[in-house]
Formats: C-alpha cells, structure tokens, sequence
C-alpha cells in the first residue's frame, strides 16, 4: 500500500493519478493505464476526465479512435500534487 492509498484509500481515480505520476514524462494509452492500475478501460476513461478537465494531463487524438495521455508537469495544480505526492513518499516511505 503506498502512503497516498494509506491516506486517502484505493480509489480508481488516485490509482491513474498515481500511475501517470509513476510514468511522468511517458505518453500512454487508456489501454496502458489500466494494465499498469488493473483497472477496466471503462473505468480509467471515466476518472481520467477530472484530470482533463483541471488540464492535469495533456491528451492527444492519434485518428479518430486513438487517445494519448502524459502527465502535464507544467501545470501549477500538477506541480502541487507531484511536490506533495514525493513529500508524503519520503516522509511515510512507500511499502509498494
């Protein structure tokens, strides 16, 4: 259990937020979200759209079917919750 799950408990949309977080600066599929959470399809493109919605991650179209996603390390409220995200590691450690 990692200290963001210990905090705040296993949810679908922590799982993505923590998994693009994990993958910062890698472009991926909904597909690679959810092998890499274990989640369904259906639910990582369902909580993925607040973290579109607050511009948290950048999505691009590849035709008209294919979404890409990286986390957007740019944004303030992304740097806030990365900054937080390491603090809390390294003060709780992470018991992966």
């Amino acid at each position: 259990m990692t200290p963001f799950e210990k905090l705040f408990g296993k949810t679908a949309q922590l799982s993505v937020l923590e998994y693009l977080i994990n993958n910062k600066g890698e472009t991926t599929y909904l597909s690679g979200i959810a092998e890499g959470t274990g989640l369904s399809h259906s639910s990582v493109a369902r909580v993925i759209e607040p973290l579109l919605e607050n511009k948290m991650i950048i999505e691009k179209k590849l035709g008209k079917q294919i979404r890409t996603f990286t986390l957007d390390e740019e944004n303030e409220i992304t740097k806030l919750v990365m900054k937080f995200y390491y603090e809390l590691n390294n003060k709780m450690g992470d018991s992966k």
